[in-house]
């Protein structure tokens, strides 16, 4: 006679008297026979072993059948095993690279639709704003261009200095007169993650420990914007045009007018 046990979606069998009762508990197993109890709960454990060891192998890393570095285990958002250069083996390293990573993928998704929304505004006509590579260049008439760098070296650099000081020292500046009385509206969730009213308006993600899903969608994207943000770049050299002129033209004869065409007529 054999009697399964099943713990944690694994199932084990073992051979047993026609006397031999099994009983579970919550986190317990015990075998009861004519000869006394045994616990057997070592076998549990075992299953949950078994467990890890076929979710490590099933991980998805970005080149399939790679195993993964052993300093990325798979816990931080979007982590698929990517460290060619071995940049995060050192693990104070690794956590300023991922707090680097979050800031760049921050700024390219900010830059990205930026640059889109007011292409399509000036190819459509609906207001004359310069090309985007060249909006540096432009005079207002509020303020000089200087006064402009100067504003933003102040506002950007008390911003970057507030958030080093937390990654530093977690939860440091979240603290009451730390922040103009503006704290509860910040509230600080963990370093990288302010939340709070202001940058987290919907409250999509309140349990920051938990949310490891809205991170991954989070780094996904901002990752993809990365990528686009290179492209807007080369396109720019090469064609001396935004990117919505770029579609508008492609679209017009996509047989002839791709990126292999647009390449090979800027080196001739």
């Amino acid at each position: 006679m054999y009697i399964s046990l099943v713990r944690s979606s694994h199932m084990l069998a073992c051979p047993c008297s026609s006397s031999t009762i099994v009983k579970h508990r919550a986190g317990k197993t015990t075998n009861r026979t004519a000869f006394g109890t045994t616990n057997i709960s070592k076998w549990s454990r075992g299953a949950r072993h078994m467990k890890t060891a076929v979710q490590a192998q099933e991980r998805p890393t970005w080149l399939p059948g790679l195993d993964p570095p052993p300093h990325l285990d798979g816990t931080l958002a979007g982590d698929f095993g990517f460290d060619p250069l071995g940049l995060g083996e050192d693990p104070a390293s690794l956590k300023w690279y991922v707090q680097a990573e979050l800031v760049h993928a921050r700024f390219a998704m900010a830059g990205v639709a930026g640059i889109l929304f007011t292409d399509l505004l000036r190819v459509t006509g609906i207001s004359d704003l310069p090309v985007w590579y060249e909006a540096g260049a432009t005079k207002f008439d509020f303020a000089s261009t200087r006064t402009l760098f100067i504003v933003q070296l102040l506002l950007m650099g008390f911003v970057e200095t507030k958030r080093y000081m937390d990654f530093t020292n977690p939860g440091s500046q979240a603290k009451e007169g730390s922040f103009f009385g503006l704290e509860a509206a910040l509230e600080g969730l963990e370093p990288g993650y302010p939340g709070g009213p202001l940058l987290n308006p919907l409250g999509l993600a309140k349990d920051i420990t938990n949310a490891h899903e809205w991170k991954l969608k989070e780094i996904k994207n901002g990752r993809l914007a990365m990528v686009a943000m290179l492209g807007i770049f080369v396109q720019a050299n090469v064609t001396h045009v935004g990117p919505v002129d770029n579609l508008v033209k492609h679209l017009s004869d996509p047989w002839h007018v791709t990126i292999i065409q647009t390449l090979a007529g800027s080196g001739s």
